[in-house]
């Protein structure tokens, strides 16, 4: 079933990407959900597009035809999709968060290039172009992130070992999850805390050993209205403040330009051409050293020294592993 979800929500973003104008719903409904009666569809249909926007994907209702107002549509627009203005920050979004997880995944992998097929399949004129703005710079390495996922996804209950900052040893825990979002550079799952009927929020790195579903699919509904990123950025540990001035490759670091303070375009770069902008960041990642490193030789720490000096050492400790 997490399967067939996964494939559902990425059929259904690839096919409001890749396209030019507006999609009726009609046409959603023929392509996407041919065998589902109109009120199952309207539920799936209302549930996969509010969760790709949870995820920070900006679906945009619109008019069809620009001269007649009575026939709506939808459609992601790539320039939304990759680019500001959108108000979002790295760690807060699936812009690049559910289509990462694509590509840095196998089994969402699986799904795309199966979505793309069916999607050719049905006469859809797929441009794949266009989902190369969702290039894998967000990494989830944390081993029950794909369990975590899938319980959001089904709507079943789990289980798992939580250590908390405070405690030397893990405690069970049973979550009734929401969503799985990224926050401050970090992976959490924001949900129902059935053992202390509660919302709570748990980092994903904190989760000792493996997460277990111990609930059925549908086992439980999510709150009307609920906001995960929201309530992430409620319930989580603000992120560190300071001042960090990078120098990105000019078209590249996209994660990193949505949370700049500041951009400077065309300056001296490390290779000495004028190919590099200069971001300057305020609100920061918790790994931000992590964040630079994913962007491979197309970021750069002007400073702070201590920061050039952790990207330095990690690529050093790489390279004699």
């Amino acid at each position: 079933m997490a399967a067939a979800k996964t494939e559902r929500l990425m059929n259904l973003l690839i096919m409001l990407l890749v396209q030019r104008g507006y999609v009726t719903k009609d046409r959603i409904r023929d392509v996407l959900y041919p065998s589902s009666s109109p009120e199952a569809f309207d539920k799936m249909f209302e549930r996969d597009k509010e969760e790709l926007r949870s995820l920070g994907v900006p679906i945009e209702l619109g008019s069809v035809d620009p001269l007649f107002d009575d026939e709506q549509g939808y459609r992601i627009s790539p320039e939304q999709f990759a680019l500001p203005p959108i108000s979002l920050t790295a760690d807060e979004a699936a812009v690049v968060g559910l289509a990462t997880r694509v590509w840095e995944h196998a089994s969402m992998a699986e799904a795309t290039t199966e979505a793309v097929r069916k999607l050719t399949a049905a006469g859809v004129d797929v441009d794949v172009s266009a989902l190369e703005i969702a290039s894998p710079r967000l990494s989830a390495e944390e081993a029950s992130f794909d369990t975590f996922l899938r319980a959001t996804q089904d709507r079943s209950e789990i289980e798992f070992d939580y250590r908390t900052s405070r405690a030397a040893e893990p405690s069970t825990r049973h979550l009734q999850p929401w969503g799985v979002t990224r926050y401050a550079g970090r992976w959490y799952v924001v949900g129902h805390d059935t053992d202390r009927a509660a919302t709570r929020i748990f980092r994903l790195s904190r989760v000792v050993g493996e997460a277990r579903i111990t609930g059925e699919p549908g086992g439980f509904e999510v709150p009307e209205g609920t906001d995960v990123r929201a309530l992430a950025r409620t319930l989580a540990p603000e992120p560190p403040q300071g001042r960090v001035s990078l120098l990105v490759r000019r078209g590249a670091g996209h994660s990193l330009r949505r949370t700049a303070a500041e951009v400077t375009e065309a300056v001296d770069g490390p290779d000495g051409t004028r190919d590099w902008d200069r971001v300057v960041l305020t609100r920061l990642p918790y790994d931000l050293a992590g964040e630079v490193l994913a962007h491979g030789p197309d970021a750069y720490v002007e400073e702070p020294a201590d920061l050039r000096r952790q990207v330095v050492d990690r690529l050093r400790a790489a390279v004699a592993s």
